[in-house]
């Protein structure tokens, strides 16, 4: 029997190398890029316990749950950890990081998600970027939603780590993920004892056995679909160009926003402000008395493919996730997921009206994105 996902012949370190080198062109970066053969977790784990330890003093911005998450691996560490939270409807400021920095001086690391998906926020990371820079500390970086959706520049924002998964925007695979480390942030991990080795966490294996190497002998056998899949994701960007997909996303956004408040029902964005919302995806907020993962489980028995999803955790009873990225970021989606939320919202006897989201949705595609300043460089 014969496949084409089977009996491939094995991925050389050169066509491994040339995958690297396309994301390090997408990202824009000079920085060296390595691939890891894991969901966006492994790289996001092991750049922090690589980089942090017993003397580190850590600003974690919390703008939804991965923020919590990476201050229990900070903390885990034995860092200690200063905790920024702005509320989820938001976003974090350039100014409220400036203010965290000045009040503790001792600050030598921040972290940071570019946009929650979970949320559907996403945070000025240019501006913030000038302010940690400006401070001396290393910057860390979320950027696995937000690649291929908004800009993400490591280079010109002075990230010195910058995590980034194939498998929302960049509409690829799941199971391999890349990240872009500084020198700085290499010499921060050969100086802690603590950062792991001879580890399947470590950055500093690569390092050591890959990129010093020349990059001429792989690690271990590496995920062969995944990296193929990846490659032709990349390809894909490269095709339509980056600039198109990123557009693409963010009409996709405010066509959601335009559409929820058309269509009534009480559903309203969850983030209030469109400058704060995340092109990946859009929340929504239900009204009194309306549970979003009933209204949301309505909608998907009507439908199973639409990219929707109720807010996680305590968010459940109150959030919708329109998931509007790769493939789904069209405008069909976003009509097909409103109209069905509207038929759900019917059904509990609510007033909506589906003509007239369906004519915000296009008149906000048609329009497209608002031309936004280039957060190019900032050095």
């Amino acid at each position: 029997m014969t496949h084409p996902f089977l009996d491939l012949p094995p991925l050389s370190a050169a066509r491994f190398a040339s995958i690297e080198d396309r994301v390090a062109r997408l990202l824009g970066t000079r920085q060296d890029v390595v691939i890891m053969q894991g969901e966006a977790l492994l790289p996001l784990e092991g750049a922090i316990r690589g980089t942090a330890g017993p003397g580190t003093t850590a600003l974690n911005v919390i703008t939804g749950p991965y923020g919590q998450t990476f201050g229990d691996w900070l903390r885990d560490c034995g860092a200690k950890v200063i905790d920024l939270a702005v509320p989820f409807h938001t976003a974090v400021t350039a100014d409220q990081v400036r203010a965290a920095l000045a009040e503790h001086p001792e600050i030598d690391f921040v972290s940071l998600v570019h946009a929650e998906a979970a949320t559907g926020n996403t945070n000025p990371v240019a501006e913030i970027g000038e302010a940690v820079r400006a401070h001396g500390a290393l910057f860390y970086l979320d950027a696995v939603a937000s690649v291929g959706a908004e800009p993400v520049l490591p280079d010109a924002w002075g990230v010195d780590l910058c995590v980034i998964g194939a498998q929302k925007a960049m509409g690829g695979p799941a199971g391999v993920s890349a990240v872009s480390v500084s020198e700085r942030a290499w010499a921060r991990m050969a100086a802690n004892p603590g950062a792991p080795r001879r580890s399947y966490l470590s950055l500093l294996d690569w390092k050591q056995r890959w990129v010093d190497g020349g990059r001429k002998a792989l690690l271990h056998a590496p995920a062969q679909l995944e990296m193929l899949a990846l490659e032709a994701c990349v390809e894909r960007i490269e095709t339509a160009g980056l600039d198109a997909v990123m557009a693409r996303h963010r009409s996709a956004a405010l066509a959601t926003r335009a559409g929820a408040v058309a269509l009534g029902g009480g559903l309203e964005p969850y983030v209030h402000e469109e400058r704060d919302a995340a092109p990946v995806a859009t929340t929504l907020r239900t009204t009194s008395g309306v549970v979003a993962s009933e209204l949301v489980a309505r909608a998907l028995a009507a439908d199973p493919t639409l990219p929707l999803a109720a807010g996680g955790g305590a968010l459940a009873g109150e959030m919708i996730r329109v998931n509007h990225y790769g493939a789904e970021a069209t405008v069909e989606a976003v009509r097909a997921s409103l109209a069905a939320l509207g038929a759900a919202l019917a059904e509990q006897g609510l007033d909506v009206d589906p003509e007239a989201a369906r004519r915000a949705v296009d008149n906000a595609w048609r329009q497209g994105p608002i031309r936004r300043p280039d957060p190019g460089p900032t050095a």
